[in-house]
């Protein structure tokens, strides 16, 4: 394959693309997106208005399309499988890989579903029965059964012959895995090794006993760990009896992490990783309007903690200008926190077992910082009010508000995870309502004592 087949879309494809459909040349537009990989042309139609992917999608070759739809979104693709016959989706799907299928089959209709499944052979139906026994976010749910198992007490040399004769190996082939005749696992053969190891060896003087084994039932985030921190290729799935079920490939993994990373990044803003950029206004206004109505309560809770301060206020004016920079810097360094626990927690390097020294450590970090923004701030409000008491009750606020935002940042995400809550999706609305009513009650607090 050359350089420019596997040339991303930013490199200009996208582009031309465009300008071809504007000059109306179809022909050509018709040419360069069947030259795509189905990835890119997924990549393509989500980043096109409702309307242009229409006209793509038309463009996009029948063979093509099964494998377009697997890489798609799920609510672009729910648009799509809308608008198709039910013979356009049997066709599409038909030869899909049994884990892309799997994916596939929920969102399906069942009249699509049930001509699938008679379209299928015995082998593949009961292959895509198991996938399905399990979740869709578990090592199961993960797998493909289409797997190359050997025998420990077959030479290597009938094994290469046998190889041969096959042809060909599923995707991602590294190793061979060894059963026994009842497919209990034994372990695997690296595929280098066959190679270099003299032909008249059993499997099984090269077995590798000590091979990752994975339970079906795995969270599939486990599974992601795993294949990072041993820089795995492929791994057995395996059952809970010992017998041999399917692989996992690094192809899944990178999946399950691309989409981890989109699932913390969006909902830290209450949005959902499915979420389609073109989609129509009200479903995205309606989907955006539960988070806001969240971070309503907890700005009214901040102004239930100033109007207890009014008279104060009033008095000395000058506190209300300085509430924003208090809530401000509370925030940020919350969320540098918040942002570090989630971290941790994802990749479990944080729990309550080590959680009393990460507290002590962040207090710390926070205090430090606290005492530097602190001096800093009152000497900016002295420059700009020439008047030390402010200065020195926004300093002492400052530095409150910046421990607490350190404490709130480590204890919040534990908790959450204790209680089976997304951190990524409640923390950041909690820890603003707690250092927004911290910071307020301080600032506003002293400044009753002291100036009023």
């Amino acid at each position: 394959m050359s350089d420019t087949d596997i040339t991303p879309l930013k490199s200009g494809r996208l582009s031309a693309l465009r300008d071809a459909l504007d000059q109306g040349t179809l022909r050509t537009a018709h040419r360069m997106v069947n030259a795509m990989h189905s990835a890119d042309i997924a990549l393509l139609l989500e980043s096109l208005p409702p309307a242009r992917r229409e006209i793509v999608w038309e463009m996009v070759d029948p063979e093509l399309e099964g494998d377009v739809l697997v890489e798609l979104n799920e609510n672009v693709r729910a648009g799509f499988i809308e608008e198709m016959g039910a013979e356009e989706l049997v066709a599409a799907t038909e030869g899909l890989e049994v884990d892309d299928l799997a994916d596939l089959l929920d969102e399906l209709p069942e009249t699509v579903t049930q001509q699938l499944l008679h379209s299928m052979d015995q082998r593949d139906r009961d292959r895509l029965r198991t996938v399905l026994a399990y979740p869709e976010d578990s090592a199961g749910g993960l797998m493909n059964t289409d797997t190359v198992s050997v025998r420990a007490d077959v030479p290597i040399d009938v094994v290469l012959r046998y190889l041969r004769m096959r042809g060909e190996l599923p995707e991602g082939t590294d190793s061979l895995f060894v059963a026994d005749r009842r497919d209990k696992y034994l372990g695997s053969v690296p595929l280098t090794r066959l190679l270099t190891e003299d032909p008249g060896l059993l499997v099984g003087d090269c077995l590798d006993v000590e091979a990752p084994r994975i339970d079906p039932h795995t969270d599939a985030h486990e599974v992601s760990r795993l294949f990072e921190d041993r820089d795995l290729v492929s791994a057995a799935v395996v059952s809970p009896e010992g017998k041999l079920l399917g692989r996992i490939t690094v192809d899944d993994i990178v999946d399950v992490i691309r989409e981890e990373a989109e699932h913390s990044v969006m909902s830290m803003a209450g949005l959902d990783e499915e979420e389609d950029v073109f989609a129509p206004i009200v479903p995205s206004a309606r989907r955006r309007l539960v988070w806001l109505g969240t971070n309503i309560l907890t700005a009214f809770l901040g102004a239930f903690v100033v109007s207890n301060f009014e008279g104060t206020i009033e008095k000395v004016a000058v506190l209300a200008a300085l509430l924003p920079v208090v809530s401000s810097m509370g925030g940020i360094a919350g969320t540098q926190t918040v942002t570090l626990l989630i971290r941790g927690l994802a990749l479990g390097k944080v729990e309550w077992a080590n959680a009393r020294r990460l507290l002590f450590k962040e207090i710390a970090v926070g205090g430090l910082n606290g005492m530097i923004v602190a001096i800093a701030v009152a000497a900016i409000t002295v420059v700009l009010f020439g008047r030390w008491q402010i200065a020195a009750i926004i300093a002492v606020a400052m530095l409150v508000n910046l421990l607490a935002a350190a404490a709130v940042g480590v204890l919040i995400p534990l908790a959450l995870r204790r209680l089976r809550i997304d951190p990524a999706l409640s923390s950041g609305v909690i820890l603003t309502a707690f250092t927004d009513c911290i910071g307020f009650a301080t600032l506003l607090g002293l400044g009753a004592l002291f100036l009023v």
